[in-house]
């Protein structure tokens, strides 16, 4: 089969029947093998119902229904898990990515050779200030972070060689770093193209200015997963060792300030150690440390003790 289509939703039933026939329109154009899989993520609308009609008068119609809203990645994760075709097309239900673009994703995989090909909605028309500079924003942090020069990670028009979407594991809400998986994984050779967005015509924006919190958050986590992930104690051991070692030269300090008070007679209430801010600071050094030190001890035991402590990507054994 030469494209499966991954469709995440959420209450769009006014939208998929739609979005069934522009797709179906390009692949009978373009004479393609292929399959749509829409993943009903716990709609409340009827959703579920126009995907049952849909898979009754075509053959390409595949689902998924959630017991209720888990999210986007998992819809994302239980979809790739289903598809069977040699290139991946994720998309959204609600109109404003393109079927048109299809052919061209396609093309760039097969032709190209790129293991991934991300959307870049160059001209947005969604409001500026609530989502435009926002985007921008974060956009512009994860390129520094992931290392990937793309204008727009969480765009959900993209397209994947089968291979990666099987073997990376989409959770969470980590749909928007994808490509950063990816990497992660082995899969280097990443691209972008520039894709038509459009005005949504049905329905109601999922989107919530706590998606940039939660973007960024998951970010760190992403990063510090990819550095430290296996190895916990290059972290913590590095980090405490910093701070009991600052907290021990403090302490030195302080006790030298002490002796050097006492060699040339001067007593009394300020000189004691106990009243200095930094003897309390040094304290506070060598505690911390040490914690992370023994957190840095733990993180390794847990490690060693994981059933994926040895789970590495193998792309072929002969």
């Amino acid at each position: 089969m030469d494209i499966s289509i991954v469709v995440p939703l959420y209450n769009e039933a006014e939208s998929l029947g739609k979005l069934y026939e522009w797709v179906e329109k390009v692949m009978t154009e373009n004479n393609f093998s292929w399959e749509i899989i829409f993943v009903n993520d716990g709609s409340t609308d009827d959703s579920w119902k126009e995907i049952e009609k849909l898979q009754q008068k075509s053959e390409h119609v595949r689902g998924i229904k959630f017991r209720h809203n888990y999210g986007k990645s998992p819809a994302l994760y239980c979809g790739f898990k289903a598809t069977k075709g040699d290139v991946v097309i994720t998309m959204d239900a609600d109109l404003q990515d393109s079927p048109d673009e299809i052919p061209e994703l396609y093309r760039m995989i097969k032709e190209e050779n790129y293991d991934l090909v991300s959307g870049w909605k160059k001209k947005r028309l969604d409001n500026k200030f609530t989502k435009n500079i926002p985007s921008k924003l974060y956009n512009a942090t994860a390129r520094r972070v992931t290392g990937l020069k793309l204008h727009d990670m969480n765009c959900g028009l993209k397209a994947y060689r089968s291979e990666v979407v099987k073997n990376i594991e989409v959770f969470g809400e980590m749909h928007r770093y994808i490509p950063y998986l990816a990497k992660e994984a082995g899969f280097t050779r990443i691209g972008e193209k520039v894709v038509q967005h459009r005005k949504r015509e049905f329905g109601e924006s999922k989107f919530g200015l706590n998606r940039f919190v939660n973007g960024y958050l998951d970010l760190m986590t992403l990063w510090f997963l990819s550095k430290f992930g296996k190895q916990p104690m290059h972290f913590f051991g590095s980090l405490g060792s910093l701070m009991f070692i600052a907290g021990f030269i403090m302490i030195i300090v302080v006790g030298a300030k002490k002796l050097v008070a006492l060699s040339h007679g001067i007593y009394g209430i300020d000189t004691l150690v106990a009243n200095s801010p930094y003897f309390h600071l040094a304290i506070l050094g060598m505690v911390l440390g040490t914690l992370l030190f023994v957190t840095g001890f733990l993180g390794e035991l847990i490690i060693r003790n994981s059933q994926e402590r040895n789970n590495y990507m193998i792309e072929k054994e002969i």
